[in-house]
Order: C-alpha cells, then structure tokens, then sequence
C-alpha cells in the first residue's frame, strides 16, 4: 500500500517524553511508545508528510516498503482511535 502525501498531525497537547511515554491530557490517558513510534510521533508532530516519514524510515531501518507501509498505516490508525491525531486531518 503507498502512502500519499497527507500530513497526520498529532494534537498539540500531547506530550510526549524522551522515554516514549504520551500523555493526552484531554482523556487523561497515557501510552507507552518504542523509540521508533516516538520517532514517528516526532515527525507527525513536526507535520511531515506520511510518505516522507514511511522514506525516513526505509532510509535509517533495515525493513523494506511494504512492511513500513502497512505498520505505518496501523500505527496512525492507532493514534486515531487513541485520539492523539487532530479529527479534522484525513489519511
């Protein structure tokens, strides 16, 4: 699956720590994240483009497009049900 270049942007009141944890203080709940998911976040949050995100990651990880592809898509799809992506954006 390709991604296109949509930008996700995560909500502006999500912190998140050095250590991958994310917390949204609108529902109260917190996550753990694994440095590659809070990499993800970072780059969302600096409003970079799926498709320049899923190439970062092709760049600096071994793995190749397909797999980067779908985690991605699962990973954002995630953010959404959690509520940690503005509604407003589309993927």
């Amino acid at each position: 699956m390709q991604q296109n270049q949509n930008v996700m942007k995560i909500k502006k009141n999500i912190a998140i720590s050095d250590s991958g944890f994310v917390f949204n203080p609108s529902s109260g709940e917190s996550f753990s994240v694994n440095p590659i998911g809070m990499e993800i976040m970072e780059l969302l949050k600096k409003e970079m483009p799926t498709q320049d995100i899923s190439n970062h990651i092709l760049e600096n990880y071994e793995t190749d497009a397909p797999t980067i592809d779908k985690d991605l898509y699962d990973f954002i799809t995630m953010l959404k049900q959690y509520g940690l992506i503005d509604d407003n954006e589309k993927d």
